[in-house]
């Protein structure tokens, strides 16, 4: 489990950010009723007996309220990774993150051992200003030991208000002294899209996460670009999706769409045939043609691969770096009223051509792999949704899965072997017969 930490807690599935639809409330109640026999009633007899078992003689008197949200987050995760229960604070945290704003230090972790790990640091938070590292192992926390907390418990000691310090210690690869980080607690803003005129004829579009504000981003930053920079000089636009784990289906959609004058952008197909949904997209292209580069790498997961793999089967972009995660499912989010909710996968996404990327993911027109840094060598490994215990298996079998890529982008422009490729790729210095690609050889609209 990867958390977000802030005044509000945040949960993320295991790997990748999950596509989200918000379903009724009461939507699985009728099917899951109607769906139950007489033997699945017996079983939840069996489930009610071993429940007043455990209430009654365990050897301390257990949290009944934590039994019973466990039992319910095993059931469901035992179906694949992404699916899970969200208690009541937990769903509310669900719902901040989308929004792109809540408060805490700007950090994602996880639990290694005994440990916390840190994932990510998000970019321009506290935590990403005090020097937080991704891989940074926190072991204490205003100098108390985390060992024996449990991830729910040191997140919500990194809680507080906000222009409050907590002194974060951190092993690190390369160190062989603890390091003590102080960071001040402050509103943590998630400027998903951020963008950038290179030289005076590239623009650069830099997609962090699909959040609610992911596609007005968007809008401004080609508004923008195309504002300053004259359209004859303009040589097109690079969207960078490296290590972007997902988020919301429908701003996958609406950026995909910025991009495109028609034709079907992602489908999703449930369990039944009637519920497959088609999403086309509008007339009008906001960047007029122009030619566009995507990158991604391993850290490139869900939302990021639908807007990839619109883009690719339309032949509208190239797509360069290393295969993507491979998470090709459709997590929609069932309130519980004042119980929370769950998080349960119930569609596979295919692209325009109707490529299920389950568990094999994109893979690029153009391969450049990011050489990794000496110290890293050997000590990472490239990870995909194949790779995840219990995942949706490819629908070609274990045989047709990818085990995804590397994740790594250097923080120095200059060592960024991808980003280079694609300014030279829109610079005529490099030339590839991918690009530009022949619009007339994708998919029929």
């Amino acid at each position: 489990m990867i958390r977000r930490i802030g005044l509000v807690l945040t949960g993320a599935a295991l790997g990748a950010a999950t596509v989200i639809a918000v379903a009724d409330p009461g939507a699985l109640l009728p099917m899951s009723a109607k769906a139950a026999s007489s033997d699945t009633y017996r079983q939840l007899n069996l489930f009610g007996d071993v429940f007043e078992r455990v209430k009654d003689d365990y050897v301390e008197a257990p949290n009944e309220q934590e039994l019973i949200a466990n039992a319910i987050n095993g059931m469901l995760s035992s179906l694949d990774p992404h699916s899970s229960y969200m208690p009541p604070d937990d769903f509310r945290d669900m719902q901040v993150q989308t929004r792109g704003e809540f408060g805490g230090l700007g950090i994602e972790v996880t639990m290694e051992g005994e440990f916390i790990k840190v994932v990510t640091p998000i970019d321009d938070t506290p935590a990403f200003e005090a020097g937080v590292l991704a891989g940074d192992l926190i072991t204490h926390l205003d100098g108390e030991d985390v060992a024996g907390l449990t991830l729910a418990e040191a997140v919500e000691k990194m809680r507080g208000p906000v222009n409050t310090d907590i002194v974060i210690t951190v092993r690190r690869e390369g160190s062989d002294e603890p390091i003590d980080i102080t960071i001040t607690r402050d509103i943590v803003r998630i400027q998903s899209v951020k963008w950038e005129e290179i030289g005076d004829d590239i623009g650069y579009i830099r997609i962090s996460q699909f959040n609610e504000r992911t596609f007005d981003g968007v809008r401004k930053a080609l508004r923008e670009i195309s504002a300053d920079v004259s359209d004859d000089q303009l040589k097109g636009y690079v969207i960078d999706l490296r290590n972007n784990p997902g988020g919301l289906l429908d701003q996958a959609i609406s950026v995909s769409d910025a991009f495109l004058d028609r034709g079907e952008i992602v489908s999703t197909r449930g369990r039944e045939e009637d519920e497959t949904q088609r999403y086309s997209a509008r007339a009008g292209d906001l960047t007029n043609g122009k030619p566009v580069i995507i990158l991604i790498n391993g850290g490139s997961a869900s939302a990021s691969e639908i807007v990839a793999g619109a883009l690719q089967d339309h032949r509208r972009a190239t797509i360069v770096g290393t295969q993507s995660f491979g998470k090709g499912s459709v997590q929609t989010i069932i309130p519980l009223g004042s119980n929370g909710a769950i998080r349960l996968t119930t569609a596979r996404y295919y692209t325009p051509a109707g490529r299920s990327i389950q568990a094999k993911g994109i893979e690029p027109d153009v391969e450049v792999i990011q050489p990794l840094p000496e110290e890293l060598r050997g000590k990472v490994e490239a990870r995909g949704e194949a790779s995840l215990r219990g995942h949706l298996t490819s629908e070609d079998g274990e045989d047709g899965e990818r085990t995804g890529s590397f994740a790594y982008v250097p923080r120095e422009r200059d060592d960024d072997e991808q980003l280079k490729y694609a300014f030279e790729l829109l610079r005529g210095i490099k030339v590839n017969k991918v690009f530009p690609p022949n619009p007339n050889e994708g998919i029929p609209n």
